[in-house]
């Protein structure tokens, strides 16, 4: 399995069979001027419905879109999507978000899309194993550094991939990745955008990909 970080909250993951899942596609505009997503996908997984997370439409392939609660099976993976807010009010302010769980050769993923609060065992018990862990850590609009740490800390993943943080490309009101890293043993900073996860370490690990779309 291959993961290539395009920016914000968009990965490439594709399986050693060829299929392609891209998560939450970015509109460029507004506080996003990340360079387009040009990338062809089979399924595309939508967190919510803003358009720094949503634009489907400018992914090539015509991809499955995987957007709502529930279960859904789509080329063989099983989707999960779990209800959660976008804010800490009950999604009173931003609306509310799906965590997303599926498996790819063998890896349990978690894509938390834009969640919003802090979660409790009972949200970790429905979420289930997870084994990589794809988490906003930027704050102001999502869960920030610490509440980041306190979510890693409970779902107990092997590897962590940060999303959703300041950049040069970004003019929202967040946090750079450095403040959760801050303090964290077993980070890895990565050149290159993509990784081939063939194995998944012992202990955690924090993988920091550079955007591919800066």
């Amino acid at each position: 399995m291959k993961i290539r970080y395009l920016a914000h909250a968009s990965f490439l993951i594709t399986g050693e069979d060829g299929t392609k899942i891209i998560t939450d596609p970015y509109e460029t505009g507004g506080g996003i001027r990340y360079k387009e997503v040009d990338e062809t996908a089979d399924i595309a997984v939508v967190s919510h419905e803003h358009s720094d997370h949503n634009y489907v439409m400018g992914v090539r392939g015509n991809p499955t879109v995987v957007k709502s609660a529930g279960t859904h099976d789509v080329k063989g993976i099983a989707f999960k999507g779990i209800p959660f807010h976008h804010d800490r009010s009950k999604g009173s302010e931003r609306g509310h978000n799906n965590i997303f769980t599926f498996a790819m050769d063998g890896v349990n993923i978690c894509f938390c899309g834009d969640l919003g609060h802090t979660l409790t065992q009972k949200d970790a018990n429905e979420i289930g194993k997870v084994d990589l862990l794809l988490i906003p850590v930027g704050g102001f609009y999502t869960i920030d550094a610490s509440e980041a740490g306190e979510v890693v800390n409970l779902l107990n993943p092997k590897v962590v991939i940060p999303m959703h943080y300041k950049t040069k490309s970004v003019d929202y009101p967040i946090e750079g990745v450095d403040k959760f890293l801050s303090g964290k043993e077993n980070v890895k900073q990565f050149n290159t955008s993509e990784i081939d996860v063939k194995a998944l370490p012992e202990k955690r690990e924090i993988w920091v990909l550079p955007s591919a779309l800066l």
